[in-house]
């Protein structure tokens, strides 16, 4: 069994809270779903940072509220980069145990966020 990374992004309207954590929820569940994550126990950690212009709610509270209470959950700041950024963007990486290919891994880019990787072949 290996451990691979997935990505994952999004982005919402306005920096408030419940915005924030229903897109986090959203993606969260669009990535386990593609990739078959059924088991929270196959997540070593979850890496989540958002664009500088969200500041009103850490998303690990969405993964939190998914019952992924026992997985590592780290919060941070996007670098701004003005040429590649997108407004109100969250994104994710999630560490994984799977027994899956590097190219079998799904990733997930939703709303906005679609723009940053328009060579991925997603679940978009």
């Amino acid at each position: 069994m290996s451990v691979r990374g997935i990505r994952g992004a999004t982005s919402v309207d306005a920096d408030v809270p419940e915005l924030i954590l229903a897109a986090t929820r959203e993606l969260l569940q669009e990535v386990l779903r593609v990739n078959s994550i059924t088991e929270f126990d196959e997540i070593v950690s979850a890496i989540f940072t958002t664009s500088p212009d969200l500041t009103s709610t850490f998303p690990a509270e969405a993964a939190r509220g998914l019952g992924m209470k026992q997985v590592p959950l780290l919060c941070a700041s996007e670098i701004a980069v003005p040429t590649a950024s997108v407004p109100r963007c969250i994104r994710v990486l999630l560490h994984v145990n799977t027994d899956k290919k590097q190219a079998e891994i799904v990733h997930v880019y939703l709303r906005d966020a679609k723009r940053l990787r328009p060579d991925m072949v997603s679940a978009q």
